[in-house]
């Protein structure tokens, strides 16, 4: 654990493991096996702008086509939204609850989705 408080990393988001190590751009969880990309709240940004990536790391941007990678449930609705299901003209925003991309889709209309559940196109 004293190697963690060293350098910073959060716990876990999964099962609170305290053991997480950084690969690349993602955080791993050795206790769990859960990975997860790591944001400007999780360590200092050296830009000191945020990254958002996609469910495969792509960097996406304000205007972005993107592709959502599984199906979504939605509240109201009883079919919900359906792998393959393209969006057009994504916003980045600080959401809610990890919900970081404003959008507007199709049959939904206006909502907001978790950058994890969308593959740049």
């Amino acid at each position: 654990m004293a190697e963690n408080a060293e350098n910073q990393l959060p716990p876990c988001p999964q099962c609170a493991g305290a053991y997480t190590y950084e690969m690349g751009a993602l955080l791993v969880c050795p206790e769990c096996g859960h990975e997860w990309a790591q944001t400007a709240g999780d360590a200092a940004d050296t830009t000191g702008d945020k990254v958002v990536k996609d469910s495969v790391g792509n960097v996406l941007a304000d205007g972005d086509t993107v592709t959502v990678v599984k199906s979504l449930k939605v509240k109201g609705s009883p079919s919900g939204i359906k792998a393959g299901t393209k969006v057009r003209n994504i916003k980045l925003v600080d959401g809610v609850d990890g919900h970081d991309i404003d959008c507007r889709i199709e049959g939904f209309g206006n909502m907001q989705l978790k950058s994890s559940v969308v593959k740049k196109v």
